[in-house]
């Protein structure tokens, strides 16, 4: 583990691999954090890649600002900015799950000259998934967690009551041992520590994604069929978004969280994109 700093904040860093590697950063989802990569990054490393794993704004205990605007999407995508330029990487491939997955779509249309290649799991390009919100009912109910994340206090109470039952019954069906789960969980009822990561839900605005550019690197989307808060609308809908070579995998049978369940297609996925001769 190691860290860098910016703007005031300190971010943990998981990094992995040849030095000399070509680099890959991965973005985590919530309610996790860096760890969700290592059965990923094990693979990536071996295959000669140096891999670059932060706890993201809110989960780094050292980067928890107290304001809601301090989770903008232009301050997530500004930290993974600041990474690159403390690594000395004028770019790198980039890896996303759940929220690491939209941050790395908005990072990616706005600064492709930073970004190599995209693969992005679970979430889609940021309009097709607001495009589905406002006009899909199946997309409607399964983001009507968003509502109750958005409602400050009430929130964390719920999450975090009865050893913070309802926040470790979110990875139902993730085939996470008890161990597994603590490791997510535990960082997380630190103080602030959940109401810094619910902030992200907090600051989310629509216009955003609405006003987020399509893509224009090579990227990856891979969507599952059993994932409980992203459709097949928008799954569908996201190669519309993305203005280069494009490949959408869906995975069968399984949920939302691909990096735990299925470590091993995951980086098999990530590995096809990044060495993939550029068109």
């Amino acid at each position: 583990m190691t860290r860098w700093s910016s703007g005031g904040l300190t971010f943990d860093l998981r990094v992995g691999g040849p030095a000399d590697g070509d680099p890959v950063v991965l973005l985590h989802g919530f309610p996790q954090n860096a760890a969700e990569w290592d059965g990923v990054t094990a693979r990536l490393n071996a295959a000669g890649y140096r891999t670059y794993a932060p706890d993201q704004r809110g989960y780094s205990p050292g980067a928890r600002p107290d304001t809601v605007d301090a989770y903008r999407i232009d301050h997530l995508v500004a930290d993974v900015l600041s990474l690159l330029d403390h690594l000395g990487l004028a770019s790198a491939h980039v890896v996303g799950h759940d929220w690491g997955a939209i941050v790395a779509w908005h990072l990616t249309a706005r600064h492709p000259d930073r970004v190599r290649t995209l693969t992005a799991l679970s979430v889609g390009h940021p309009r097709a998934f607001v495009t589905a919100l406002r006009s899909d009912p199946d997309q409607r109910k399964k983001s009507s967690y968003i509502y109750f994340f958005r409602r400050r206090w009430i929130a964390e109470r719920a999450l975090l009551a009865f050893n913070a039952r309802l926040l470790r019954g979110v990875f139902a069906g993730a085939g996470l041992s008890r161990d597994e789960v603590d490791g997510y969980v535990r960082p997380l009822r630190e103080r602030g520590a959940l109401t810094a990561t619910l902030n992200w839900y907090r600051a989310m605005r629509a216009r955003d994604s609405l006003n987020a550019d399509p893509v224009r690197v090579p990227t990856t989307y891979v969507w599952s069929d059993g994932d409980t808060a992203l459709g097949r609308t928008a799954a569908e809908a996201t190669g519309t978004y993305v203005e280069s070579d494009y490949t959408f995998v869906e995975l069968e049978g399984l949920t939302h969280w691909l990096p735990d369940q299925a470590p091993e297609r995951v980086a098999e996925i990530v590995l096809e994109r990044v060495s993939a001769p550029a068109r």
